[in-house]
Formats: structure tokens, sequence, C-alpha cells
């Protein structure tokens, strides 16, 4: 399983331990990454993702997932999170 959030993009990134000798050593800053299950008002249901705590700060302060997705660049989103927007958006058109 890949270590990127499928809704930012937001991935791992790299830079150095510098110890108190100012000897330094490669390593890993990893994003915070969590299972939700987002729950969408136009499918109906919930909607397992594997997202960064920041995107998880975002959908709410959006007001959640459907507004989140309208709002979402396509080339940021997961192929499993692009599918979801496109099932969103042809179930907002069939309710207007």
């Amino acid at each position: 399983m890949s270590r990127r959030c499928e809704l930012t993009g937001k991935g791992p990134m790299t830079g150095n331990n510098v110890s108190h000798a100012n000897n330094k050593t490669k390593r890993r800053f990893l994003p915070n990454l969590n299972d939700v299950t987002l729950q969408s008002e136009v499918l109906g249901r919930g909607v397992k993702l594997r997202i960064s705590a920041a995107a998880l700060r975002t959908v709410d302060h959006r007001g959640g997932l459907d507004a989140f997705m309208a709002k979402a660049k396509d080339s940021e989103l997961s192929d499993n999170a692009l599918k979801i927007k496109k099932e969103i958006a042809k179930a907002q058109a069939a309710q207007a």
C-alpha cells in the first residue's frame, strides 16, 4: 500500500537527521495517513479512503466529502477517489 493521501496526493518527503555534532543522515518524513469512512450525502453511503489528517480537516472545513470532491483537482486524486468523484457528479446531475 502506497504512503500517499488519496485526496490531496500528499506523499513522503526526504530530509536529514542532524545530530548535535552536525552529522547529517538521510531520513523520510511520512504523511499522517488514516483509514477513514466518509459519508456522502448524495450517494447515501459511506466511502472508505486512506487520507492524511490535514485532508480530513479540509474535508470538514469545506462541508463534507461531496463539497470537497466538487472543488478537488483530478490530478491530485487517486484512481479510487476519481471514481467516487464521478459517481457523486453523476448522482448530483440526476437529482437536479
